[in-house]
């Protein structure tokens, strides 16, 4: 059974880009708020936005500038200070400069032993605008004795596949770093709850605050249901305790104890063709928590 998660989504602006010490202050503030807190979550690009309020290169460096490796003294120092506080830290993405040379919009996540355990890399930067080299890796990782979580950026939520590959690969919570300061965030709270509900996770959709981002951040349970939110654009922190074995649950009874789409496809169904992907459906494969999760083990035999 999975332990409760307290956590922490910080809608917050984004500091200028390299200004390190206002968001550790930040943060230790927030953590000794808010001592039961195991997770706090950033926006996008929160440590890599050179003026707030202005688009990368507009009016201040480009992406190209403001990249680092991401072995490097930004990257201790945020290892240094989860594990200073023993916090599991989500701070947002950044710019980072790969081996092969190209520029990423990565975000990486640090355990309360200060080791960093993931890295993702935005699989859809949002073209023409965003001028980074998409990433080609899901990623999701282990959180204890809390569960499975999973990693996108932005406008990786509106395309489906990439969250419903996630929870494929055992996500329990998927975490949406979102820097977005247009009028569709209106339409990304409804992605929001879209993949949420379509793939049974909890989503956690965090966007930041003016003048960065329009706000709006958002939780939402497997069943698609709205846990909290910020009603507007003004800086905020969003907490809940959340019971990441609930995903188990809902699979397995049905979202409002009726639709239970990892269970659609069987093993002995036809496979179902995927032109557009090259692919297809294998009912033998089908389902949420395949990939070595613990997630199968808890879903079966649930």
């Amino acid at each position: 059974m999975a332990s409760p998660l307290p956590l922490a989504l910080v809608q917050a602006p984004a500091p200028p880009a390299g200004d390190l010490d206002s968001f550790a202050l930040g943060l230790e503030r927030l953590a000794r708020q808010r001592p039961a807190v195991r997770l706090y979550v950033y926006p996008e690009l929160h440590l890599a936005t050179a003026t707030p309020g202005t688009a990368p290169g507009e009016d201040g460096p480009a992406p190209e500038e403001l990249a680092r490796p991401l072995d490097g003294p930004l990257d201790r120092r945020l290892g240094e200070l989860a594990g200073d506080l023993g916090v599991w830290l989500a701070p947002g993405s950044l710019y980072e400069r790969g081996a092969d040379g190209n520029v990423y919009n990565t975000a990486p996540v640090y355990a309360p032993d200060g080791r960093r355990v993931a890295a993702y890399r935005k699989i859809c930067p949002w073209r023409p605008y965003e001028k980074v080299t998409p990433g080609t890796e899901f990623v999701v990782f282990e959180m204890g004795e809390y569960g499975r979580v999973g990693l996108t950026i932005c406008y990786d939520a509106w395309f489906p596949e990439i969250t419903r590959n996630l929870a494929h690969l055992g996500a329990e919570l998927v975490l949406n770093l979102v820097q977005t300061p247009t009028s569709d965030r209106e339409q990304e709270t409804v992605l929001a709850r879209a993949n949420a509900l379509t793939n049974q996770v909890f989503l956690a959709s965090v966007n930041a605050a003016t003048p960065t981002g329009v706000g709006r951040s958002l939780l939402v349970d497997p069943e698609g249901r709205v846990r909290t939110r910020a009603p507007a654009a003004e800086e905020c922190v969003l907490t809940d305790v959340l019971d990441l074995g609930e995903t188990a649950r809902v699979r397995h009874y049905g979202t409002a104890g009726l639709n239970r789409p990892w269970r659609q496809f069987r093993p002995g169904d036809a496979p179902l063709d995927l032109p557009l992907y090259s692919g297809r459906i294998d009912p033998s494969t089908w389902g949420a928590g395949h990939g070595g999760s613990p997630l199968t083990e808890r879903h079966e035999s649930s």
